[in-house]
């Protein structure tokens, strides 16, 4: 059966159109990836029962099954697990694109000093976070986030202001940066290491956002001819600010989105399931659109991408029906193969079995 692509407007996957997919053991699932899909499911799978799907199309209960078996599952026959356990559903059309991210290390200091003066903000105390569906039913799910100034709730301060020193007297430091281009970047992956002057490590991770729309400064630098071929990778980005400072700075602060961290000293990085996310298993997602904690596979134009991935995390530019972004892990590799991840095809949501059923009995009843 053929399905539409998502129309414009579509605020779930439900809304978006299921269709059921292959079987589960008719997928090319390797070993290797499953073991490592196993692992991250049994991590989020609890979790998972507890959250609300705002995509529609599972309940809590749904998952108990999968996720009690999971629990003393043997990783030797992992692919064995997801076939008795999860049918695939193609949400709309299923063409999916994928992009990568991991865990840069960069150059940090927790005190400020000679080449180190780039700070990395805590959470401002001034930053306050509204449930819109408090107020009315019609904007359940929805939040926004800004400050009070007066009597008025305005927005609170972007990427450049808060660069300009609005928030020095509102938010804790947690260190200084070497190179405002890698924390820059570090603040897009969400997460990251920085690798103090003696030699040791400092974990972040994400512990907020401006509330300003994200905006991809690769897309607006390639529309303006800024990037010849072959430059349009993380690493060709980072050369070029690099190499033109103020207008670098000019670029970076067009994407007013501005992250704030906090110090990591148990297992991580954390998705925004509050969990540890791994590579080559966790990937990014629109929780409209996917379940967080939900495994999916992915038949993509590059072997690597292809495979099983559990949705653990989100990201601002991560938006829509079968949007994902593949995480790798840290080191020279992963930077690698995230810096250039640009991959296309299709995605399968792996579904507790029935589930397409009852979505499909819902859809018709009168």
């Amino acid at each position: 059966m053929t399905a539409p692509p998502a129309a414009s407007g579509v605020a779930t996957a439900a809304g978006a159109g299921v269709v059921a997919g292959p079987p589960v053991d008719a997928l090319p699932i390797t070993q290797a990836g499953a073991e490592r899909a196993l692992a991250a499911y049994k991590l989020s799978c609890t979790a998972l029962q507890r959250r609300p799907d705002t995509t529609g199309l599972t309940q809590g209960a749904d998952w108990a099954p999968s996720c009690q078996a999971a629990q003393s599952w043997p990783a030797r026959t992992a692919p064995d697990f997801f076939a008795r356990f999860f049918e695939t559903a193609q949400i709309a059309d299923g063409k999916a694109f994928a992009t990568g991210y991991y865990e840069p290390e960069i150059h940090g200091a927790r005190e400020r000093r000679r080449g180190y003066e780039v700070p990395i903000y805590g959470p401002p105390s001034d930053l306050i976070e509204v449930d819109l569906g408090l107020f009315s039913q019609d904007l359940k799910g929805k939040r926004i986030r800004g400050r009070v100034e007066g009597k008025a709730f305005v927005p609170y301060f972007d990427r450049a202001q808060i660069e300009d020193g609005a928030i020095d007297q509102r938010a804790p430091i947690l260190a200084w940066a070497a190179d405002p281009v890698e924390i820059f970047f570090l603040q897009v992956q969400g997460s990251g290491r920085l690798r103090l002057p003696d030699g040791g490590v400092m974990r972040i991770g994400y512990a907020g956002q401006n509330g300003r729309d994200y905006t991809g400064i690769g897309k607006l630098m390639r529309d303006r001819g800024l990037l010849g071929p072959g430059q349009a990778s993380m690493q060709g980005i980072m050369a070029y600010l690099r190499a033109h400072p103020e207008e670098g700075r000019a670029i970076m602060h067009e994407n007013k989105s501005f992250i704030f961290f906090r110090e990591l000293t148990g297992p991580g990085p954390l998705g925004a399931m509050g969990l540890p996310v791994t590579g080559a298993a966790s990937v990014a997602v629109d929780p409209k659109f996917v379940p967080l904690g939900a495994p999916a596979f992915l038949s993509m134009d590059r072997t690597d991408a292809t495979g099983l991935w559990v949705a653990q995390d989100t990201g601002g530019a991560i938006k829509g029906a079968n949007r994902f972004d593949t995480f790798w892990g840290a080191g020279d590799n992963a930077r690698a193969t995230a810096g250039g991840m640009s991959a296309r095809g299709t995605a399968w949501l792996l579904l507790p079995k029935g589930a397409i059923d009852r979505l499909q009995a819902v859809a018709s009843a009168p």
